[in-house]
């Protein structure tokens, strides 16, 4: 393929201008990978501040709720850009697209890097965070596009692989560097991977014009569709659950089941190779059944958390099922975004982007009714319980609304 070739991408086939696109195992392969490598970056710099709190809030001479400051502006950041890009690009080619919100990446980190005070550093976060969202929304679209159609979850969840191997080699890396070279080094490195990115997707992501007759109205049109709210809602819902687990994880992991401080990242790596092994398994899950994938991951998140509550006083449970919850969230990740493409296929770029939003929302509750059971003197394990109610209202949303119809049509027609 020449750089000039023009590949026009949907949701569910892609057409070439020339006999030489590329194929799921060759040059589709290396643009895959390309998209990856961002959700690499993106995954590292959201989740590596965490570990780097406490160095942040010493050099800036302020507290760490303070500094925890950053952590909310780019989420605020995540929740916003998401549709809003999505919105207001829905013309522009959908590789150049990717590389001006890479570019806006590499910025935001180097700003932070660089950020003098605290509230610049806080500014420069919600900078980074605009991208995250439309990056993983416009590659899942092209990726969904690379790939023959029955393989599109397999695609998206190539993609997504870059943001799981992030938990298990890019935050520990650049949190050690951080802890050798200080702080600023490791928004330095993660810039840095975000320049890697952008001449990836130029040399391997072929260029895909926008989906034919794209406008802001069209793309904002997907907000019209109930279907499209039920998958955010479910999502926002049942990754809450998810959330409010593992936002106290760590302190779990070493006054509950009684497993030293060392040991706490080697188990978020374990958190982060169940990520992985989901994203593979749920891409092939959504492709049978984006709608059973949904409905299946919520009933074995709801039966993950209880069994948490129940054994994670215990070391190897605990692993174990840590392990299990990365995994069953990223299936219930595939099976949402697959979902979302599908209920708005004239605007999957914003339906998928605007998925990240929701991710972004259930990590607020989750975070804060996990925090108002233990803060109630329940204990760490209550947030499981909190965890399995969650994800019990999501299954019970999505059941509610998209099984109960369909049952009442086959009654009415068996009636007939």
């Amino acid at each position: 393929m020449t750089s000039g070739d023009i590949i026009i991408v949907s949701t569910t086939q892609v057409r070439p201008t020339r006999q030489d696109a590329p194929d799921a195992r060759g040059p589709a392969g290396a643009a895959l990978f390309a998209l990856a490598i961002g959700g690499f970056g993106i995954g590292t710099t959201e989740f590596a501040t965490m570990g780097l709190l406490p160095q942040m809030a010493d050099e800036m001479h302020v507290s760490i709720p303070v500094m925890g400051h950053g952590i909310t502006a780019y989420a605020l950041g995540v929740v916003v850009g998401a549709p809003v890009i999505a919105a207001l690009a829905a013309r522009v080619p959908r590789r150049g697209l990717l590389l001006v919100l890479m570019l806006a990446f590499v910025v935001g980190n180097a700003l932070t890097a660089l950020a003098p005070g605290v509230w610049t550093l806080v500014g420069a976060r919600f900078l980074t965070g605009l991208p995250h969202g439309a990056y993983f929304g416009i590659a899942s679209v092209v990726a969904a596009g690379l790939v023959p159609p029955d393989r599109k979850g397999r695609g998206v969840g190539r993609v997504m692989v870059g943001l799981t191997v992030a938990n298990i080699v890019g935050v520990p890396f650049v949190t050690l560097a951080g802890q050798v070279f200080g702080w600023r080094a490791s928004y330095a490195l993660v810039a840095a991977i975000g320049v890697v990115t952008i001449l990836a997707v130029r040399r391997w992501v072929p260029p895909v014009a926008a989906v034919p007759g794209a406008s802001i109205a069209r793309e904002l049109g997907a907000f019209r569709r109930v279907h499209v709210w039920i998958a955010l809602l479910t999502g926002t819902v049942g990754f809450g659950g998810m959330f409010a687990v593992y936002s106290y994880v760590a302190p779990t992991l070493t006054d509950v089941a009684g497993l030293p401080t060392r040991a706490v990242p080697w188990v978020l790596a374990v958190f982060g190779l169940g990520m992985t092994v989901g994203a593979l398994l749920g891409g092939r899950l959504a492709d049978r059944s984006a709608l059973g994938t949904l409905i299946g991951s919520l009933v074995a998140m709801t039966a993950v958390l209880a069994l948490y509550a129940l054994t994670a006083s215990s070391p190897v449970a605990a692993v174990l099922l840590i392990f299990a919850i990365g995994l069953v969230c990223q299936v219930l990740g595939a099976g949402l975004t697959i979902r979302l493409m599908e209920a708005s296929p004239d605007a999957p770029a914003l339906a998928a982007s605007s998925n990240h939003s929701a991710l972004n929302l259930a990590n607020a509750i989750g975070a804060w009714l996990g925090g108002v059971v233990i803060a109630g003197g329940h204990g760490y394990l209550a947030t499981a319980w909190v965890g399995a109610l969650l994800s019990v209202a999501g299954l019970l949303f999505v059941g509610g609304t998209t099984l109960v119809p369909r049952l009442a049509r086959g009654h009415a027609a068996g009636r007939a």
